[in-house]
Parts: structure tokens; C-alpha cells; sequence
């Protein structure tokens, strides 16, 4: 596929600088001629030759994930846990992570992992299915979220505030958004959480708790990553209530796992976009059950790649999601010819 469009996300940086979570070859990716990124999304330049699921020129969505597709959990479709993870020779792929990914201008891509773009979705907007789908299945995880639960979202990043969108498309109520910056919560509100808490002016356990009649909330979407706001999750979570653990913290945490048994209380790990999340994804934002766009702070030419990682990093001008285009870079192309 070409590549028309790649958005930034907070792992990019991670493997950029500290090489974890990808591991190339039994080391870190630096001078192996590995390329990251993995939001991206562009249009089908050639096919396989066995490939008629797709033409070409379609335009697609890139899902990261394609498991090697005969261990116990691929076959289980939890094939973003594929036991043979980081294996290109039994047939793994994570693009952008062990496999090469989409701050380029092609990239190959295996026809499980992709999904058809409507023409009504702008290219940056595609891009942001993977995050939408990230969310996605957190919630499936959790049971697949029945309309009228609570859902408290913890930490108002790119994923946190798609949690929120997409909990509400889905039909929670109501919808509690907690963190620290007031410009984000504002965005969350816009996007369907119904009470947002910044927790520098407010306790998030005993709102929720005042919110929910005093019992908690059944699903909490974890996407902080701190030992404080783990502890908050834990502690606002209703007796056989369920927490979605979708950050990586940094260090290791102490958590009052006792609260957790005690209470029945289910803590579920996730990591990427399993069980085809992206799809249905896709299908909640082509049918404009919320839009997605309203995370896209930045847009730069694949020219402008370096500025545009240290937009993302440093989060400058407070960008959420900087997203790079090659469009630009192929209309000068095709002048040229």
C-alpha cells in the first residue's frame, strides 16, 4: 500500500528513544534499518497473488497486529497476545513494533489487518481508527460494555478520550472522565462524557462514588499509568466491577490488591487493537457516532517528520495527535513525471 497518512503515537516515541516495547532481531531497533510507525492508512498500490479481497486503489486502515494465525491464541482471535509474538519466521507481524511500519511511503501489509475507508473519512481521520480501536477493545474485554453501566475513563490522552467516545456510542451512562488538564476534559465533554473530574480540584473516588448511588462505577478505563491513578481505579470500581488496564506504566506500582479480592473486582490487561476492534470501530465512526477528529491538533509533511515527533513528544501547542501526510510529497510526484 501507498501510504497517504500516519498519525504519532506515544509508543512510536518510546521505541524512537528507549527501543522498548519492539525488539528487533533480540536487541533494540537502532541501526537495524527498522522503521516505525503504525497509525496509518493509504491506498492499495499492489496485490498479492492469491489477494481479491481488495483492488487496487481502495483506500485502508492498518490494523498493527497480524499473529502468526496457528497458535492457541491467535486461534482464540487475542492474536495481539500471539505466543509467537516478535517471530516474522512463524509468521507474526506487528508493524511498527517488529516488523516495518508507516513512517515511510509503502508498506506491506497482510489482508487480515486492514479495513476499507469510506469516502466520507478525511485520511487523518482513518488514521485515528487504530486508537478508536484500542478503546474498542479495552471495552470488549471488560464483557463488551452493556448499554446504561457506568464507565469511568481515567486520563484524558488520545486513547482515554476515544474511550470516552466510544463508550458513550455504546450506549454507558453515565460516562466519567477524570485528569488534569481542563482543555482535554473539555474535549472529552465534547465527545459524550457527562461529568468530567479534574482530580487537582476534586476527589475522583468520592464523585464517582456520589455519581454511581455510592456503590462505584462497573468498568474503569485505566489509561494513566500511575500508581495513584491505578489506586483511584481500584478504589472507585463497584463490587465485581471490571478495570481496564490500558497504559504502561514506567515503574512498578504499589496497589492495594486486597481491596481488589475483597471485592470481586476483575483488572484486565490490554495491549494493542485485538479481536478486530479496529473494524468495529470504523464502522461507529463512519456512521458518525462521534468524531474522532476532535482528538487531531497537527498535521506535517513526511518531510517534517522530526518536527512533528518533537510536537507529539513534548506536546507543544498541547497536541493530542499529530498526524503526517505524504499526500503532499506524491502530488509533486506525479507533477514531476
Amino acid at each position: 500500500m501507498r501510504i497517504d497518512a500516519v498519525a504519532i503515537c506515544a509508543t512510536d516515541l518510546e521505541i524512537i528513544h528507549a527501543g522498548s516495547p519492539a525488539s528487533i532481531q533480540g536487541g533494540l531497533p537502532f541501526n537495524k534499518n527498522f522503521t516505525p510507525g503504525h497509525e496509518y492508512m493509504g491506498s492499495v498500490a499492489a496485490l498479492g497473488p492469491d489477494v481479491d479481497e481488495f483492488r487496487i486503489g481502495e483506500r485502508v486502515s492498518v490494523e498493527i497486529h497480524a499473529g502468526c494465525g496457528q497458535c492457541k491464541r491467535c486461534r482464540q482471535g487475542m492474536y495481539t497476545s500471539c505466543l509467537n509474538y516478535g517471530k516474522p519466521e512463524k509468521g507474526h507481524r506487528a508493524n511498527g513494533f517488529t516488523t516495518d511500519g508507516g513512517f515511510a511511503e509503502y508498506a506491506v501489509n497482510h489482508i487480515n489487518t486492514l479495513a476499507r475507508v469510506p469516502d466520507s473519512m478525511s485520511d487523518a481521520e482513518a488514521t485515528l481508527v487504530v486508537t478508536a480501536g484500542t478503546s474498542m477493545y479495552g471495552l470488549t474485554e471488560l464483557g463488551g460494555l452493556v448499554a446504561g453501566e457506568s464507565v469511568v475513563v481515567i486520563g484524558p490522552g488520545p486513547i482515554g478520550l476515544l474511550a470516552v467516545a466510544v463508550a458513550k456510542a455504546l450506549g454507558a451512562s453515565p460516562v466519567i472522565l477524570t485528569g488534569t488538564r481542563n482543555k482535554r476534559l473539555a474535549i472529552g465533554q465534547e465527545l459524550g462524557a457527562d461529568r468530567v473530574i479534574n482530580i487537582n480540584d476534586e476527589d475522583a473516588v468520592a464523585v464517582v462514588k456520589q455519581l454511581t448511588g455510592g456503590i462505584g462505577a462497573d468498568y474503569v478505563v485505566e489509561c494513566a499509568g500511575t500508581e495513584a491513578t491505578l489506586n483511584q481505579a481500584i478504589h472507585m470500581t463497584n463490587r465485581g466491577g471490571k478495570i481496564c488496564l490500558a497504559a504502561f506504566p514506567h515503574e512498578a506500582a504499589t496497589l492495594d490488591i486486597a481491596h481488589l479480592v475483597r471485592n470481586n473486582i476483575y483488572a484486565y490487561g490490554i495491549r494493542g487493537e485485538g479481536r478486530s476492534a479496529t473494524r468495529r470501530a470504523m464502522e461507529l465512526m463512519a456512521a458518525k457516532r462521534f468524531d474522532a477528529t476532535r482528538i487531531h491538533t497537527h498535521t506535517f509533511p513526511l518531510a517534517d517528520l522530526p518536527t512533528a515527533l518533537r510536537y507529539a513528544r513534548d506536546r507543544v501547542d498541547d497536541a493530542i495527535k499529530v498526524v503526517v501526510t505524504t499526500r503532499k510529497a506524491d502530488a509533486i510526484a506525479r507533477a514531476a513525471e
